[in-house]
């Protein structure tokens, strides 16, 4: 008996192993798969998909477009941005899309009639809904993503908050350079003070990280200065793997443009020198500001939708009489414009569509004197 009773013993733990075994395989086989790790060396495992995100972080840089232009703009020791400044809001909601459009989410709805329609009228898709890991862009993303397709003008008026539409209202982005300056204290640009005026507290960001806002300053200046003989990419950006380097200076310049911050980032030059950094700015708005680029210089604008700038209409140059040395002048500053462009649509490749929302929000700040 005691055999046998140890023989039934033997068994049910042979069954309970098989069992076990059996449930084992089915459990594993009803278990979702876990992303598959590849090994390198020896006892070390990654995940493939780490080193994708990682890719991609290496080919924008550090600061978003949207934190360079406030940082343009925000006074270095006081830590806060002009009280009369009224451009900066809507410009930074442009500069939102611009970068959503250099970070291949959004692009132009792939609809042969659209070019029957202005820069400003042609609808926006999401192309790619995966979040950046910058909370105003994921916000956008989403907001785009969830709603009716509407064209590049409709979603800056949205965001700004620029609408009659109460069943709209919510697409209004909330406290955005707030969020941005905290974002540059997250990332150790900026700190936070306190500071009293009179009536009220407000809190101030002073600069603590100088050199991110020397560089913006130097990218801006490459472009604009119209003593600049030739352009250097490593003033740009300094990391050759950041994406479309020419093109993302050139917006910075051309939103900082449209939000009235230049002026700090022109400061060491002198008088005429600024004003002719302005107007070679206001040149380049013209250029860019047009689907495709490079039409403008050619005399085929009539052929494009063109943008109109913020400062021409202003300057006035009916009775200025050209000296030879102007007119040398003035050909050398169209042959860097020229060529300024052509770096530029170099860049553009098979991204047409995500370059069309580009240039389209550089055709709304041109006409920024009439919406403001």
């Amino acid at each position: 008996m005691s055999s046998q009773a140890g023989l039934q013993r033997r068994r049910v733990n042979n069954n309970t192993q098989n069992d076990d075994s059996t449930s084992s395989g089915r459990n594993s086989s009803s278990l979702p798969s876990s992303p598959r790790l590849s090994t390198v060396g020896r006892g070390v495992a990654y995940d493939p998909r780490d080193l994708q995100v990682e890719e991609e972080q290496n080919q924008h840089p550090k600061l978003t477009l949207m934190e360079e232009v406030l940082l343009l703009g925000l006074k270095d020791r006081q830590g806060y941005l002009s009280f009369w400044n009224d451009n900066i809001s809507y410009a930074l909601r442009g500069c939102i899309l611009i970068e959503l459009a250099l970070r291949k989410r959004i692009a132009m709805v792939r609809d042969p009639n659209r070019r029957r329609y202005d820069l400003a009228d042609r609808l926006v898709e999401v192309t790619n809904d995966k979040l950046t890991g910058e909370v105003l862009l994921d916000e956008t993303l989403k907001l785009i993503k969830t709603s009716e397709k509407l064209s590049v003008g409709n979603w800056i008026d949205l965001l700004s908050g620029e609408t009659w539409n109460v069943m709209k209202i919510g697409y209004q982005l909330k406290q955005v350079r707030e969020r941005l300056a905290k974002g540059l204290v997250d990332k150790g640009v900026l700190r936070t003070e306190k500071k009293n005026f009179l009536l009220f507290d407000m809190a101030t960001h002073p600069i603590v990280d100088t050199v991110s806002k020397r560089d913006a300053i130097e990218r801006v200046l490459a472009l604009a200065n119209p003593n600049t003989v030739a352009l250097d990419m490593n003033k740009l950006y300094k990391n050759p793997n950041v994406r479309a380097r020419v093109t993302r200076s050139v917006a910075l310049l051309l939103s900082g443009y449209a939000a009235s911050v230049l002026e700090n980032a022109f400061a060491t030059l002198n008088y005429d020198t600024r004003e002719e950094a302005f107007m070679r700015t206001d040149e380049l708005l013209n250029e860019f500001g047009v689907w495709p680029w490079g039409f403008v210089g050619t005399g085929s604008g009539s052929a494009v939708d063109g943008a109109t700038g913020i400062g021409s209409a202003s300057i006035d140059t009916s009775d200025q009489v050209e000296t030879p040395a102007s007119a040398a002048m003035s050909h050398a500053s169209a042959a860097q414009i020229t060529n300024l462009v052509r770096s530029a649509k170099e860049e553009v490749g098979e991204d047409e569509l995500e370059f069309e929302v580009i240039a389209t929000v550089f055709s709304v700040f041109g006409k920024m004197d009439s919406l403001l």
